[in-house]
């Protein structure tokens, strides 16, 4: 007898629908599977025997022919266990087909026969409801993530000899997905590192409230202990949650990485914030494998990716962002295929000014003791090419110890005014495709980023004099954008300009170290 079932696997971070096929005639006990599986797809077949045995069935003593269609996909991972299983038994006449039509079976198998949860549930559930499939049986610990999705049947499966009686895990979801509350209310809490922690440091502070309103790139640059960290840290504090196109994609990354806790009541709300330790690889941080899995910018899509002591990063790994950071995707080419990753972040670092970390400072006892060669060593080790895709590369300088500053402005104050700027972008980007100035180009950022004649002056000399390049003039006019939202203009004047400039403190910087560092020497 022959049967076909639905499956689903993973590709990049969307899911692919796989029909199971399986023919079951009479002849030598056997059974092949075909369709590129990998190992862990092979053994299924044994965790299928045992789980089949084990839940008081027979697993039939035949020549039986898996098929995983399309066969020039690579097949991987365990998810089609209880479709395979549910299609030989259904095969073998003792389980009915037409109870699985237009369904999507998702799950791994124990030798028991207990259901196991799979990553890439939700993924693999909007796939099913695009598809136009009516429910989808998942996994009991997976339930919860599936019933994200709105618009499909959720049923949880505990275990497959309970699923071949007709019994139920968890109630069924009857086709409206979780409830509002329920959507809305999943994520984690706001950070507990607050902005007015910081004391000091207002250059600082004002760099990253413009970096938070436009979603910029920002470096902080300065000698140990002034904070760098501190501040680059505070940013998830500031920024708002996700919107619900945005939590999806978020969530759904994270589902696909195998990182969603278990149960979990909604979608991920807070906007991702990572940190990678500086040993990073390449495939680490871009992603990468013989199959593709997503890697640190991935899972800082629509949130921060902050790179602490950025010099001591790999210089493959460093150069690696270069592609993402314009092109907010990454696409990896392998063997077995390719895949194409979201990677629209915020990228926040802080870096010593030189390798002791005290060049330029004014204090004597603690000057800077680099020579002209290892100074030059370490700035190269960020290429020209990489600090250009930064908006805001700001200068923090040691702070003199008071005991009597008043407190700074908190997260909670910084965010009500960001709330201005937020609503002045919202506003202008509605039907554009694009939600933050830094994500202006081409003919949208001619549309809506025009200077008064003494701006464009200012920065047509700054150009010249700075030997910026083209990239870096489109950047500060961005800048300039989210400034002057801020402060609540429609037009982008002389003072906005001005202060976007002063945010380029590697391109003020690479003569006079140089000169200076040669003069040491």
């Amino acid at each position: 007898m022959y049967t076909k079932l639905l499956s689903a696997t993973v590709s990049g971070v969307e899911g692919r629908l796989i029909e199971v096929e399986v023919d079951i005639s009479p002849g030598l006990p056997q059974v092949n599977v075909v369709g590129l599986p990998d190992p862990a797809v092979r053994e299924s077949i044994d965790r299928a025997r045992a789980a089949i045995h084990n839940g008081g069935m027979k697993f039939p003593l035949d020549r039986i022919t898996v098929n995983l269609a399309p066969a020039d996909m690579r097949k991987e991972g365990s998810a089609f266990d209880l479709a395979i299983a549910a299609g030989i038994l259904c095969a073998s006449g003792q389980f009915r087909p037409d109870a699985l039509a237009g369904a999507l079976i998702i799950g791994e198998l124990s030798l028991s026969g207990e259901v196991k949860p799979v990553p890439g549930v939700l993924a693999m559930a909007e796939m099913a409801r695009r598809s136009g499939l009516r429910r989808v049986y998942v996994p009991a610990a997976s339930w919860s993530e599936a019933a994200l999705i709105e618009g499909i049947e959720v049923i949880a499966v505990r275990s497959l000899s309970d699923w071949t009686r007709g019994v139920a895990a968890l109630p069924e979801v009857d086709g409206t997905g979780l409830s509002e509350e329920g959507r809305t209310a999943g994520g984690e809490p706001r950070s507990a590192l607050d902005l007015g922690d910081v004391a000091g440091q207002l250059q600082g502070k004002r760099a990253l409230l413009i970096a938070a309103a436009g979603m910029h790139n920002l470096v902080f640059i300065g000698p140990p202990g002034t904070g760098k960290t501190m501040l680059c840290r505070r940013l998830p504090s500031l920024l708002p949650r996700l919107e619900d196109d945005e939590a999806l994609e978020v969530t759904k990354i994270y589902s696909v990485s195998g990182k969603l806790a278990g149960q979990r009541s909604g979608l991920i709300r807070e906007r991702p914030f990572r940190a990678p330790h500086h040993t990073i690889s390449i495939s680490g941080l871009v992603g990468g494998g013989q199959l593709p899995r997503p890697g640190e910018v991935t899972l800082a899509h629509r949130g921060v990716l902050f790179l602490d002591e950025l010099p001591e990063f790999g210089r493959g790994a460093l150069e690696s962002l270069r592609q993402p950071l314009e092109d907010r995707h990454v696409t990896i080419g392998r063997v077995r295929g390719v895949a194409r990753f979201p990677a629209s972040f915020m990228l926040a670092a802080a870096m010593n000014p030189c390798a002791c970390g005290f060049w330029g400072g004014d204090d004597r006892e603690q000057g800077c003791t680099c020579s002209a060669s290892s100074l030059a060593r370490y700035r190269s080790r960020m290429s020209g090419p990489l600090a250009d895709r930064i908006d805001l590369q700001v200068e923090l300088p040691r702070q003199a110890i008071s005991f009597s500053d008043a407190p700074g402005m908190t997260s909670a104050q910084a965010r009500e005014l960001l709330g201005v700027a937020y609503d002045r972008q919202s506003r202008r980007y509605a039907d554009s495709g694009i939600r933050w100035n830094s994500e202006l180009s081409g003919r949208m950022l001619a549309a809506h980023v025009r200077l008064t004649s003494d701006a464009e002056a200012l920065l047509a000399g700054m150009y010249s004099r700075l030997g910026l390049s083209y990239r870096a003039h489109d950047r500060i006019l961005k800048l300039s954008r989210t400034i002057a939202d801020l402060d609540d203009c429609d037009g982008i004047a002389l003072e906005h300009v001005a202060e976007a400039v002063q945010y380029r403190a590697l391109d003020r910087q690479l003569p006079t170290m140089s000169a200076e560092a040669a003069a040491r020497s």
